[in-house]
């Protein structure tokens, strides 16, 4: 237990860079997007301001999530992280939104206007930077198993290659194509509503207790070769934050020993703690039904 606390400090200093990282980058982006008169500069930096409030939302979620059980949260307080995910995406809704209003905008109303060539050398600047906050944000979430860290960490990806598009669409619209900044500007709208509805299904899915039937059916293949195992009878899985809580049920000889069934649930605990970072498993022993049809893999529940 004291490891995952740990862990969260671990996941916490990460967005923190991310979060210094976006204010710099979209206060940059913006200042000089307006001096350049670049769109796609101006829309890039209005992107990285909605990472501002996403790092915050996921800092306080990791801030919350650290605290302790209590005789309210039982469980916990993990789901802050998750909570604070799923407000990030509304908040990139409706930024995205705006995004593509102002760029539809311009399009029909014929702004094109070249920005000037400097605006380029913030989007290279920009683009390098977030990848180096991606490759440190992305090794660490790995090594601490946090998921809102590798999903901090692909969004910094995703902002790089944003970036790197920017500098590419404004050293065309110096060459005669002036329209494609303003179309690209359109492009990131869609790009961040995009990354929006994918954090929103994510986060939805675990808050409403959703949870892969594919990890489940790896966790029953498992289980079942543990000596002992007749049978796993059923087998449901929750997320709360970066952590899995499993409830089992197993089927072993009615004639085993309560030591040695214990034994056996001990094991399987082990398992999923080693083998799939599970560090909250209740195993329930009932004596073998040698009658019982096993379920088919999409019929396990996963709540």
């Amino acid at each position: 237990m004291q490891q995952r606390y740990k862990n969260l400090k671990i996941a916490q200093k990460g967005v923190l860079i991310s979060l210094c990282a976006y204010i710099i980058l979209s206060l940059l982006k913006v200042i000089i997007g307006q001096l350049s008169h670049s769109e796609t500069l101006l829309a890039d930096g209005f992107n990285n301001s909605t990472d501002i409030f996403s790092s915050c939302a996921v800092m306080v979620g990791l801030r919350l999530a650290t605290r302790p059980p209590d005789e309210h949260h039982q469980y916990g307080h993990w789901k802050a992280e998750t909570i604070a995910t799923f407000l990030t995406s509304l908040i990139m809704l409706l930024v995205g939104l705006s995004v593509l209003y102002t760029s539809i905008r311009n399009i029909l109303a014929g702004n094109h206007e070249s920005p000037d060539i400097y605006a380029l050398f913030v989007g290279i600047f920009s683009g390098s930077l977030m990848y180096g906050v991606y490759f440190h944000n992305a090794h660490q979430a790995k090594k601490i198993n946090s998921q809102s860290l590798l999903a901090i960490a692909k969004d910094c990806r995703s902002d790089a290659w944003t970036s790197f598009g920017t500098s590419v669409t404004i050293f065309a619209a110096n060459f005669n194509m002036a329209w494609l900044d303003g179309v690209v500007a359109f492009l990131i709208g869609l790009l961040i509503l995009k990354t929006a509805y994918d954090i929103f299904s994510a986060s939805a899915f675990s808050l409403s207790d959703g949870f892969d039937d594919d990890l489940l059916e790896k966790y029953v293949a498992d289980v079942e070769k543990i000596p002992g195992v007749e049978l796993v009878h059923n087998i449901q899985g929750r997320s709360y934050g970066a952590n899995v809580f499993i409830d089992i049920i197993i089927w072993v000889d009615p004639q085993m020993t309560v030591r040695k069934s214990h034994h056996i649930t001990e094991k399987i605990e082990s398992l999923l703690q080693r083998d799939y970072g599970v560090f909250d498993t209740d195993v329930h022993v009932e004596p073998w039904d040698v009658d019982y049809e096993p379920q088919q893999p999409n019929e396990l529940n996963s709540h």
